[in-house]
């Protein structure tokens, strides 16, 4: 779970990690409020995704009047999915030097590991290798000082800088540590004139640890048509390609996406109607598929607990009362496959019985004639 940047700063702010002054503001009046307040101010939109900075919704301000001004147009904004309903008023600060610090986990060795770069700021990621400095940590072991004296040397880093690195990372690996993150990131860490001030916070939870931390809120990431499939008790997820799949289980959907790029197809979604779906589910399950407006449906069903015959019914009551007027390309196998592929004859729709060809004839036919 990704927390807003506002929660994450609370979270530095309880482990006496230095972070700016500043105010959240639900309106553009609230943030001229904050202004007369502060200040010089930065104006952050409250979102949940990247590249704020780049989209425009971030902005400084000089005066009250210019910070409604700004406030006013980022609240406007639409950023992905998401519209902007908080922003983040903070003081403008006096940034000497940028650095990047964060704390992740290593996929490699199961391990935490701290990242830290002199090259902090905006496009971080297209940080030359040789310029990160990756250091793991042995969760037994933990943050010891010897570490920070070998990241500084390696940084380059000495002085009063050193001293509060000294300081800093072990209360990061802290926080990181007792939330159960997956992701502390600062970016930029600003060496101000009163020293490291975390300009920016990007903090992921463990999803599974949530149970052990009430105090925290409840984030959801997730679209409208998501949310109305989390009602739907299916697993949706929303892409950005043509190809509208569905299919009966976890593996067997994302097994079905994998082919569709290795076709040279982009998937839609992914969509997986879980096993034993009645009539109505599937229906249900195809109806939101359709509401997407694809340009062609891939259906991949291995019949176990689902039957081919329900899944066919439910297509064939679909179309029926809906009308689907674009190309399907289905695959129907397992359990009253000879019922589910009378069902779908009927109704003109074809059938094959591997995903090989079900999957190369849907990305056939999403290819311009």
């Amino acid at each position: 779970m990704k927390l807003y940047e506002h929660i994450g700063k609370k979270l530095f702010f309880r482990y006496d990690i230095p972070i700016p002054y500043g105010k959240l503001a639900e309106n553009a009046a609230e943030a001229a409020e904050a202004a007369a307040d502060l200040g010089e101010v930065v104006i952050k939109a409250q979102v949940l995704s990247g590249k704020r900075g780049k989209a425009g919704a971030i902005a400084f301000a000089a005066d009250p009047g210019e910070a409604r001004r700004e406030a006013d147009r980022i609240l406007q904004m639409n950023l992905g999915d998401a519209g902007v309903s908080k922003l983040l008023v903070e003081e403008k600060l006096n940034i000497e030097q940028e650095f990047y610090l964060a704390i992740t986990v290593d996929g490699t060795t199961r391990r935490p590991i701290v990242l830290v770069s002199l090259d902090g700021g905006m496009d971080v990621e297209e940080v030359p290798e040789e310029r990160m400095i990756r250091w793991t940590v042995d969760p037994y072991i933990g943050f010891q000082d010897y570490m920070v004296r070998e990241i500084c040397r390696r940084l380059g880093v000495g002085g009063e800088l050193r001293k509060e690195f000294a300081s800093l990372i072990p209360k990061l690996y802290r926080l990181f540590r007792e939330v159960d993150a997956e992701l502390i990131e600062i970016n930029p860490l600003a060496v101000t004139q009163k020293g490291f001030i975390a300009a920016d916070a990007k903090v992921t939870i463990d999803d599974d640890a949530l149970y052990r931390h009430p105090q925290l809120p409840v984030i959801r990431e997730k679209t409208v048509l998501e949310l109305k499939a989390e009602e739907l008790d299916l697993a949706y997820v929303e892409l950005d390609g043509d190809i509208a799949i569905m299919a009966n289980g976890a593996g067997i959907t994302m097994a079905t996406l994998d082919m569709v790029q290795h076709y040279g197809g982009a998937p839609a979604n992914f969509l997986d109607f879980g096993g034993g779906a009645d009539i109505e589910k599937t229906a249900q399950a195809l109806e939101l598929l359709l509401g997407t407006n694809p340009r062609v449906l891939l259906i991949n069903i291995f019949g176990g607990i689902t039957r081919c015959d329900v899944v066919a019914e439910a297509f064939a009551r679909v179309k029926e009362t809906r009308g689907i007027d674009l190309p399907v390309s289905f695959r129907l196998v397992g359990t009253n496959e000879a019922e589910g592929r009378a069902i779908l004859q009927k109704v003109g729709i074809k059938s094959f019985t591997t995903m090989d060809e079900a999957v190369r004839h849907a990305v056939e036919m999403d290819r311009p004639s």
